[in-house]
């Protein structure tokens, strides 16, 4: 976190703007987030931040607001000004490291109860068996379908992978393994997401995250199980796009996140009330 605040400083300095310019702040993080305490919440991925507040860190930079969301539904917070325009039912689907659904139903955004809604890496998959999965269970989607996954595989077979990205730029260099790990990837993804399309019936798919690259890859396995297992009346008409915004998604989502706190009617008439009346008040009033 010390590191992430000082590169906003630098992208400050490196723009000739200030700490005053800075009206918000967009942060994305992986897991079930709250909200509230703006921490995240008993991730298995965010070891040791159960319960730490992560606005704090952003203090001596700015005394701006600080909005915490998943970085799955911040990729969805990105459509808002493409796909959402045309669907207002969608599963937005991050396939990278991890993998996570964001939800978007009539048009809202949903978290569900908890704040964990769409954690699909997850939810237990008959083809992960008893494979172990990073969160410390065994049999989740992740363990056998998710990025650290694959990388798991490849390195297993010689190939020199790090991350998830390697395992892509070797797909689309025309690496058989790596084809079919990422096809094999999606097809797990599709099985797994027939039963939300079923229960959700959304009008799109709109797939981002670091595997999104290979989208023609990753999505022939995932429209191969999807259409297999969903009811027909659910996936008759169902479109699957690929992300807007590609590797600017949570950047734009995040940015998103922002500026719907600034401009929220409580934080114009808190500005009004202590006599700020720049720009962006005039401008949301």
């Amino acid at each position: 976190m010390p590191l992430a605040v000082e590169r906003l400083r630098q992208l400050l300095v490196g723009t000739g703007r200030d700490a005053a310019d800075v009206l918000g702040i967009g942060v994305s993080i992986p897991g079930t987030v709250d909200p509230v305490a703006g921490t995240s919440l008993n991730s298995a991925i965010m070891r040791g931040w159960n319960g730490v507040p992560i606005a704090p860190y952003f203090a001596a930079l700015s005394s701006a607001p600080v909005v915490i969301e998943n970085d799955t539904n911040v990729i969805a917070l990105a459509e808002l000004d493409d796909h959402l325009t045309r669907y207002r039912d969608a599963l937005i689907v991050k396939a990278s490291t991890g993998l996570g659904a964001g939800i978007v139903a009539g048009g809202v955004l949903q978290h569900g109860a908890r704040g964990a809604a769409g954690d699909i890496g997850h939810v237990k998959y008959r083809g992960a068996s008893d494979v172990p999965c990073r969160c410390g269970e065994t049999g989740c989607l992740e363990a056998v379908a998710g990025g650290w996954a694959l990388v798991r595989d490849l390195a297993a077979q010689g190939r020199s992978v790090s991350h998830v990205r390697d395992v892509v730029a070797l797909a689309l260099e025309g690496d058989v393994a790596a084809r079919r790990a990422i096809r094999g990837s999606g097809q797990a993804i599709g099985e797994v997401l027939a039963a939300a399309v079923t229960l959700l019936d959304p009008a799109v798919i709109v797939v981002g995250g670091d595997m999104a690259p290979a989208y023609d890859l990753l999505v022939a396995g995932l429209r191969e199980t999807l259409y297999r297992d969903a009811t027909t009346v659910a996936a008759r008409d169902l479109d699957v796009l690929v992300a807007s915004h590609g590797a600017d998604s949570g950047a734009r989502g995040t940015a998103v996140l922002a500026l719907r706190r600034v401009l929220s009617p409580r934080a114009v008439d808190e500005r009004l009330s202590l006599g700020i009346v720049g720009p962006l008040a005039s401008a949301a009033v």
